[in-house]
């Protein structure tokens, strides 16, 4: 595909209304959003910075267009192949001259990527982190001008993030090797520790920090116990036919089985995980990233650098491993800006799972402690009785209000009680059996149940046996897994998950502490939202007859992608269909206003959508056809 080159007097940044025009020119955006015209102006200039921002809230524009305003190309390290072809498709219909550079090529094209590189005729070019600060590259890079460094997932470079990559930490490098070449570092999930982390492992000290909110406000969050997972997630699913999701599982096993009962319940479900072929792997991350509808059940293997922006669901059905990571995987839902919602499914089996996989593995203990408090903070959303979005927004150093309005707890309030004599009585279960029993033989133990286990150890003679009656199985459930969550016992993994005292047991024990638990919802409440999720922005509202005409462009921009081999966002994201069904634009001049269209797409595809748009006028609405 030939692109549009940016003219000279475009990239010679002398004028103050230059990224403006770009902006508008090339992007098709009628303004800057948030904190991007300061960060994009800062660039331009020549300084370094640190950009942290949500996904969804523009970092890439904060790096492409300096790239544009300066002299040279400007160089994008990522991490992932799908990242570089995602985003140098959407460069290219822009009319930008970007390229990657991967193993995905072969020879002959690695070697016309290069040849490109060093005429000058490329604006961006996306490299893997090993292959930019290989000798030879960087000798060829020596060679040419440079516009800028962008080190998109710069969280990879922390061992204190979640997706830690020991390859980042050689791009500490860049600084010296080229002093005068202005450095990006984007994040969209760092916590003030690893904000620190990446500054310091990058060289980065003198870099200007430009901190958005964290905020996903179109993005509704809910919790649930996890019950019957398979039911809870249909019941979930049924509330967005026809919508493109994702259902992040934590093992392969899970993963299938789920993709393949969902296929049996009439979703259009496909599994994704790193023991499949790599070609299959391929050809299902394109279909999910081509088509609508189409949910795909992963592990976490899946999920960097996707930039499908009309993905309106992810599902957990285990528990991530912190708060990060949970904040990055649903972040992918509504990268447009329309609504999109997120469930997470946990129990107590999760949590002593993911502490068991901490404990166990093969970390310093310094980057442990580091992961139980990630972990910890995660399940300190998963328990809140108070607002979900706050409690994540606390995490990341916001100071947001008390109530958002848009989880399912600020929906439907969740009810706390003073649970410490249920505790104190959980506690001396615990001591009076020798810290050598699990959750069930305990509840067994208060319940008064004389099962076999109980009989033989002589649990039936204790002073215990039989004192919790009061309250059910389910209860004694939720006790004893907020009891965990909470520190007040710790799972014995050397003993078959029994449960043993803390240093937080003695004053409960002893009456200097009380303790207030949330009161679990009942079970056929667990999977949230069912009146209070958001409808979808619905372009219908905007004037009449505009939600047909919105499908009618849909259908086009289909045919268009198809035609072309790309994803239907890489031509238009709904966001431009619904204003261009809004508007109705009779001209490619009167396009010009309409968000998302920029000069090249335009002159591409502004005769295909005026023709679109005139039919819509010819035949008339209810009779549309394409």
């Amino acid at each position: 595909m030939e692109a549009l080159i940016i003219p000279d007097d475009m990239r010679s940044a002398t004028t103050s209304r230059q990224p403006e025009q770009i902006l508008h020119t090339v992007f098709g955006h009628g303004g800057f959003r948030g904190e991007q015209s300061e960060i994009v102006r800062h660039v331009v200039a020549g300084g370094d910075a640190l950009i942290l921002m949500p996904t969804g809230g523009g970092k890439s524009i904060c790096y492409q267009l300096p790239s544009l305003c300066r002299d040279g190309v400007g160089i994008v390290v990522s991490p992932l192949i799908a990242l570089m072809r995602n985003q140098v498709e959407a460069l290219r219909q822009l009319g930008v001259r970007a390229a990657a550079l991967n193993s995905s090529l072969d020879a002959g094209e690695r070697a016309r990527v290069r040849a490109d590189l060093r005429a000058g005729r490329l604006d961006l070019l996306y490299v893997a982190p090993e292959r930019l600060v290989s000798p030879d590259f960087m000798d060829m890079l020596a060679e040419i001008d440079i516009a800028l460094f962008a080190i998109d997932e710069a969280h990879c470079i922390s061992q204190w993030g979640h997706d830690f990559r020991p390859e980042y930490l050689q791009l500490a490098a860049l600084g010296t090797r080229f002093p005068g070449v202005p450095r990006l570092a984007l994040t969209a999930t760092a916590d003030p520790q690893t904000r620190e982390d990446i500054r310091r492992r990058l060289d980065l000290g003198d870099a200007r920090l430009f901190l958005a909110s964290f905020d996903r406000p179109n993005i509704f969050y809910n919790i649930a116990l996890k019950t019957e997972p398979k039911r809870q997630l249909l019941a979930f699913l049924k509330r967005h036919p026809g919508e493109s999701g994702i259902v992040y599982c934590l093992s392969r096993a899970t993963v299938d089985e789920t993709a393949a009962w969902l296929t049996a319940q009439g979703i259009n479900a496909l599994a994704y995980h790193a023991g499949l072929e790599s070609g299959l792997r391929s050809r299902r991350q394109d279909a999910f990233l081509a088509d609508d509808g189409l949910v795909l059940v992963a592990t976490i293997a899946f999920g960097m650098g996707i930039d499908k922006p009309d993905v309106r669901f992810v599902a957990h059905l285990d528990l991530p491993s912190s708060l990060e990571a949970y904040y990055q995987e649903t972040g992918r839902a509504g990268r447009d800006g329309q609504p999109a919602e997120t469930l997470l499914l946990y129990g107590l089996q999760d949590v002593t799972l993911r502490r068991r996989m901490i404990d166990q593995g093969d970390a310093p203990e310094a980057v442990k402690r580091v992961e139980r408090s990630k972990l910890d903070a995660l399940l300190g959303v998963c328990e809140t009785a108070s607002c979900r979005r706050r409690a994540i927004l606390l995490h990341f150093g916001e100071a947001p209000p008390m109530n958002c309005g848009h989880c399912d707890n600020c929906v439907t309030a969740v009810e706390t009680w003073d649970a410490t004599l249920a505790v104190r009585k959980a506690l001396s279960a615990v001591l009076r059996t020798g810290q050598r029993f699990g959750v069930g033989h305990l509840t067994d133990v208060l319940l008064g149940t004389a099962t076999e286990k109980i009989i033989r150890f002589g649990h039936d003679k204790l002073p215990t046996f039989g004192v919790g009656v009061e309250l059910d199985r389910r209860q004694w459930a939720s006790v004893f897994r907020q009891m965990v969550v909470a520190g007040i016992v710790a799972v014995d993994h050397d003993q078959f998950g029994a449960l043993c005292t803390t240093e937080l047991s003695g004053p409960i024990l002893r009456g200097a502490e009380s303790v207030q638990f949330r009161r679990d919802k009942p079970a056929e409440k667990t999977v949230a939202g069912r009146s209070s999720r958001p409808r979808p922005l619905s372009p219908a509202g905007a004037a009449p007859g505009s939600e047909a005409i919105f499908e009618a462009l849909r259908a086009r921009r289909k045919q268009l992608a198809t035609a072309q081999g790309v994803p239907a966002y890489v031509i238009f994201h709904d966001a431009t269909l619904i204003a261009l069904a809004s508007v109705k634009p009779r001209s490619r001049s009167e396009m010009e206003a309409i968000p998302g269209m920029g000069r090249s797409k335009i002159e591409r595809y502004g005769d295909a959508i005026l023709e679109t748009l005139a039919g819509a006028r010819e035949i008339g609405i209810h009779k549309l056809t394409i």
